[in-house]
């Protein structure tokens, strides 16, 4: 029970990494709140955490949003009495080709993905701060954040980006013990990649392990950047990605 006493906030919880990330934190003892824009999304998988005895609890809402960002800390607060962990997994992801990408598109993935993921780190530690307990704070990035990858220009930009936010939030929040870091996801299989019926066949034959990742592969990391075994690691992105971005082939 790894986390047992430790209570965490995820967005972008209601499938796929973040549901994956929220289930592991259950089952070593966390107490959750759970995030995601979709409500039934999100009440589905409070319902399947709480079945296997989990201890968590929903907000559905928008996690770019700075108001509802710090309802979300205020809920667990309240509800479970601290703030221990807040892991920023919501982004979206929008592909159009560079010349024709709108001003619109552009800044709804700079708002969730970069504003989101700021807001929420400074919300969450303004309360590890008050609490004195220390705390970890994680972004998923992604490889696309490391290697080009087609149409994907804006969401590289976003994920570049909080890699290097949580390097500069290490001179703030060192002070108070709060670690800061990114896991940077290769491709994965979600419910989302799998609508693409090629996905897995096509990463499977271009990742140096022969296959794409899963999202226990990804919470597997996500989780231990967020333990007491990585309490001295901050700062840092661990990419997680089979190899991929030593040699980065694309199937697209």
């Amino acid at each position: 029970m790894m986390f047992e006493n430790k209570v965490a906030i995820v967005t972008g919880a209601g499938v796929g990494i973040g549901f994956e990330i929220c289930k592991q934190l259950a089952q070593d003892g966390a107490s959750l709140l759970l995030n995601d824009l979709d409500e039934t999304l999100i009440a589905k998988a409070v319902e399947k955490i709480k079945r296997e005895g989990g201890k968590c609890i929903g907000l559905a809402g928008d996690a770019a949003d700075v108001s509802f960002i710090q309802r979300m800390v205020d809920e667990a607060v309240n509800k479970f009495g601290k703030l221990n962990i807040a892991i920023a997994n919501a982004g979206i992801t929008l592909f159009a080709n560079f010349f024709e990408y709108t001003p619109e598109s552009f800044y709804k993935v700079m708002q969730l993905n970069l504003g989101g993921t700021f807001f929420l780190a400074q919300a969450a530690a303004r309360q590890m701060k008050k609490q004195q307990t220390g705390g970890s704070i994680l972004f998923t990035s992604s490889v696309v954040g490391h290697r080009a990858h087609k149409n994907l220009a804006v969401y590289g930009a976003t994920k570049a980006g909080l890699e290097m936010l949580a390097k500069q939030l290490v001179i703030e929040l060192s002070p108070y013990q709060i670690t800061v870091n990114s896991i940077a996801p290769g491709a994965t299989l979600t419910e989302r990649t799998m609508e693409d019926p090629d996905y897995e066949k096509n990463w499977a034959g271009f990742n140096p392990m022969g296959r794409p990742a899963t999202p226990t592969d990804i919470a597997n990391a996500a989780l231990f950047m967020v333990s007491e075994k990585a309490k001295y690691i901050t700062g840092q992105t661990l990419i997680v990605d089979g190899g991929w971005s030593t040699m980065s082939p694309s199937p697209y």
